[in-house]
């Protein structure tokens, strides 16, 4: 079969299908009202998101509308919902507040297709190595400066001028005008309050939604002098293709990327939990990334922002009865119904409503059981974790993710160099005279580049024998450094006069033992063996030779 050919299917994966509504005869009902759910959820969230980010409510809207609607029917989860989140508004504040709302389409562009293509290279699989408390201690850092990010709105302040959220939150408390502030906080409450009851009544009951009705009703009866979101268009905007000049797309790079990344590492996570709710069929990853980098692309040409999966509200989708498609596209459908009809009654909702409702979103981000597991596991799960979300809340969520990684990895292989060794064992069979100059030791574990030079440290210092043999069919790990190291090893060894033989080199180790010059550092080709009886019988025989050249060498003296 040509390349071609066996491309084809391979694009055609990733691409919508009749077989992603082949349970809808059965579930468009619950999908339906799943949909309903999830939007009446969603619009709080999208216009907070919206405003949080800088961006503006309508952003907020047209990311949830545009991205969710094409996110569903062109990702890789049949349940998954998507639009605004936390995490990317803590991405997008700071690129706003440097680079202005104008620059938001061109970053959604260029984060799209990122992340796009990331798809269509079948990346979609990386984020298995992203480990728990990694994913954890972001989760956690993100939900802090969600919680941040809003106290400038709950306080009736424009905020501070530091781009760090603790920073900005303690210059806003400072600068809070009075009676502003005490109005703004008391909005901020009843949200909050509404909101945790809400949740002792029923785990699906639309307590935001309800919070933010009952917190617009009090500040228009009583007058209150809080700010509001202000006027929305009645429609979506027309699509506009961003600039692309040079200068501004060199300057807005490095955070597409950062963008992008996000949304991968986000969607995916969120995708991956998803399948794990309801039986509703396994997710495509990398699918998942084609929807998402289209999602992103489509709502920065209606003026949105970068789109991610939603794990909040793809959970209440699901809960609702969520078992295709159709019911994250409904939830866009019924945002649009509710932007064409009632958006002057949505331009009345006061800002602090809203900035309540992010507060109460983050914390319930933080899963008080899942940190206890984490800090109780291990010293190095622990330290992770803390460090991920330490330098998530006071550097940036990318260096944390980076940095968190590399932590563990130093961990894990650590970890592994632990379970390496080299160990002499005796020589099988009856003991025969001139064995004791004659070495065999087990490598097993990993030789990799953490662990090569100490490993075999103890062979290198041996002395008095004649023959080593290196027992290498344990070895489950072997890199280039490794073997790089063992081939030193052999060569030192038979400058000192010791004859080296090596035994049992697996399959899939011959290839870079060969390269890198293992085999070649032999004094013979036959000194390579497979069997163990067979390299000591020809150790005792080279010892055997060799005692007979010095007798022969002593008779002649």
């Amino acid at each position: 079969m040509s390349t071609s050919a066996r491309r084809g299917p391979a694009i055609l994966s990733l691409l919508p299908s009749v077989a992603d509504y082949r349970d809808l005869p059965r579930s468009w009902k619950g999908d339906l009202l799943a949909g309903v759910t999830v939007g009446i959820v969603a619009l709080p969230l999208a216009l907070a998101f919206g405003v949080s980010s800088g961006a503006g409510a309508e952003s907020g809207l047209v990311t949830a509308i545009i991205a969710g609607v094409v996110a569903a029917v062109f990702g890789g989860s049949h349940v998954q919902v998507s639009g605004p989140t936390g995490a990317m508004v803590v991405v997008l504040a700071p690129i706003i507040a440097a680079h202005g709302a104008g620059a938001l389409a061109l970053v959604c562009l260029l984060a799209g297709l990122l992340v796009l293509i990331a798809g269509v290279l079948r990346l979609g699989r990386t984020i298995s190595y992203i480990p728990w408390p990694v994913i954890e201690g972001f989760t956690l850092g993100i939900a802090v400066i969600i919680f941040l990010q809003q106290v400038p709105t709950a306080t009736g302040s424009h905020g501070g001028r530091s781009t760090n959220a603790a920073v900005a939150a303690v210059e806003a408390l400072r600068a809070a005008p009075w009676p502003k502030l005490g109005w703004s906080l008391l909005l901020v409450a009843i949200v909050v309050v509404v909101m945790l009851v809400s949740l002792r009544i029923h785990p699906r009951f639309p307590g935001s939604l309800v919070a933010i009705v009952i917190a617009a009703l009090f500040a228009g009866i009583l007058g209150l002098p809080v700010d509001t979101i202000g006027r929305l268009p009645a429609g979506l905007p027309a699509p506009v293709l961003p600039a692309f000049e040079p200068g501004m797309v060199a300057a807005l790079a490095g955070p597409a990327v950062a963008v992008a990344a996000l949304a991968a590492i986000e969607s995916l996570l969120s995708a991956r939990v998803a399948s794990t709710l309801a039986d509703t069929g396994a997710y495509d990853a990398d699918r998942e990334l084609v929807g998402q980098g289209l999602a992103s692309i489509a709502s920065g040409l209606f003026g949105g922002m970068p789109a991610t999966g939603a794990i909040a509200r793809t959970a209440v989708g699901v809960r609702a009865g969520a078992r295709t498609r159709v019911a994250a596209v409904t939830h866009g459908l019924l945002l649009l119904a509710i932007v064409l009809v009632g958006s002057a009654v949505v331009s009345r909702i006061p800002l602090a409503a809203l900035a309540g409702v992010l507060m109460v979103t983050a914390c319930r981000m933080i899963a008080p059981r899942t940190v206890r597991t984490i800090l109780r596991t291990s010293r190095a799960d622990a330290l992770v974790f803390c460090v991920t979300a330490v330098v998530t809340v006071s550097v940036d969520l990318i260096y944390a993710v980076l940095i968190g990684l590399l932590v563990a990895a130093f961990f894990a292989l650590r970890q592994l160099a632990r379970t390496s060794g080299v160990h002499r064992e005796e020589l099988p069979g009856v003991a025969q005279p001139g064995d004791e100059r004659i070495a065999v030791f087990r490598l097993e574990g990993a030789l990799f580049f953490g662990t090569a030079e100490r490993t075999l440290e103890r062979v290198a210092a041996l002395r008095d024998v004649e023959v080593v043999i290196l027992r290498m069919s344990q070895l489950q790990l072997l890199d280039a450094t490794g073997a790089q190291v063992v081939t030193e090893l052999i060569s030192s060894l038979e400058r000192r006069g010791v004859t080296v033989l090596v035994k049992g080199i697996r399959a899939d180790h011959r290839e870079i033992a060969e390269r890198v010059g293992v085999i070649s550092s032999l004094r013979h080709q036959n000194h390579l063996f497979d069997d163990l009886g067979a390299a000591v019988a020809h150790a005792r025989s080279h010892v055997a030779r060799g005692d007979e050249g010095r007798g022969r060498a002593g008779g002649r003296r």
